[in-house]
């Protein structure tokens, strides 16, 4: 499949970028992360740690262990958030160094960072909603996602059972995902650039130390049994909180699903204008939450400026808000987190249906 081509970029983008420039010349702030996101990566990375040994050093009672399991899913979901994905993006710190170190927090829980940069970086926030490109949008055959996929008696239903395939997600990621991806060479049907020696000692490197870490130590400590429960408990907590807070971006009732023209294979809008339709917003006035899930309530504001670290979302949301308005362009957000999740789930109902 070839990548589709959008619409010759217009004044939209242009004066979306000007007036951002402009707040932080004038702010006279740095669109990287600072001090704020550095104690918040520290709480978090310690918390995750003190979790960690607690559970296969110190041995807790039942009760408490199987807390302390859901807990661990949850601060290691909020890592993702917070640290890996400002890191990855660039926007965690101004050296190069520290965002390479913030985003290696993937390869120690499993994941793998090149991978992630290929298929995030590049693809889904270029083709965002663009089915067979976007390869978020890739839940076949047990979840139909988009209008274009191809619908299955079972997707009735999946607006009731999509809950169990999203605690399935980060456990499918680390231990098939990326392994297909690897040997295909391809995300989806786009082909990836070959990895070097360092990608690859990484890649491997890191699954290895992540089986050492998560799988053959606790074994050791706690037995097979324990393990499997706590194990599946972590991954269950963190394959839900990072599939729902993704999914509640990008395939809701209000955000599009773009065609390329069958014979130009182009978009009919820019790029930023493509975000905006294909992206929305939920409780962004919710402090605790923005806190938890780094910001990632405001997608539209990363997907148009994914370089700047979260931190600074609320301050050009008003922004963007305002330039959209002026150029008559639909912003879309729910003031609720909930009503995202509704939405969701209609989406998801609608698609099984019909």
């Amino acid at each position: 499949m070839h990548a589709p081509k959008f619409a010759a970029s217009r004044s939209f983008h242009q004066e979306l970028k000007r007036r951002t420039n402009a707040y932080f010349a004038e702010a006279g702030k740095a669109t990287t992360g600072g001090k704020s996101l550095f104690i918040k990566a520290l709480i978090l990375t310690i918390t995750f740690v003190a979790l960690y040994v607690h559970l296969v050093f110190l041995t807790p009672p039942t009760w408490l262990a199987v807390l302390e399991c859901l807990l661990l899913g949850g601060v290691g979901a909020a890592i993702g958030f917070n640290v890996m994905h400002d890191g990855a993006h660039g926007s965690f710190s101004k050296k190069r160094w520290v965002n390479q170190f913030a985003a290696f927090t993937l390869n120690v829980m499993g994941g793998n960072s090149f991978m992630w940069n290929m298929k995030h970086n590049l693809i889904h926030h270029m083709y965002t909603n663009i089915d067979g490109i976007d390869d978020d949008l890739d839940a076949q055959p047990w979840l139909r996602l988009s209008p274009g996929q191809p619908r299955r008696r079972l997707h009735r239903f999946q607006h009731l059972y999509f809950w169990f395939f999203y605690a399935l997600l980060f456990i499918a990621w680390i231990f098939y995902m990326d392994y297909q991806k690897y040997f295909r060479g391809k995300i989806g049907e786009m082909p990836i650039k070959k990895m070097n020696a360092s990608d690859q000692g990484v890649f491997w490197g890191f699954k290895a130390l992540h089986l050492g870490l998560f799988v053959a130590l606790p074994i050791y400590m706690v037995g097979f049994v324990s393990w499997l429960v706590g194990f599946l408990l972590f991954m269950a907590v963190a394959g839900f909180t990072l599939s729902i807070v993704f999914q509640l971006a990008h395939t809701v009732e209000h955000a599009e699903f773009p065609v390329p023209h069958a014979t130009t294979n182009k978009l009919e809008d820019e790029w930023a204008i493509h975000q905006i339709k294909t992206t929305a917003n939920f409780a962004t006035d919710n402090k605790i939450l923005s806190w938890l899930v780094g910001g990632l309530n405001f997608q539209v504001e990363h997907h148009l400026f994914p370089t700047i670290s979260h931190v600074h979302y609320p301050a050009i949301n008003k922004i963007i808000r305002q330039v959209c308005e002026e150029f008559g362009i639909e912003y879309n957000e729910y003031p609720k987190m909930r009503y995202a999740v509704a939405s969701h789930v209609a989406h998801l109902r609608e698609l099984g249906r019909r």
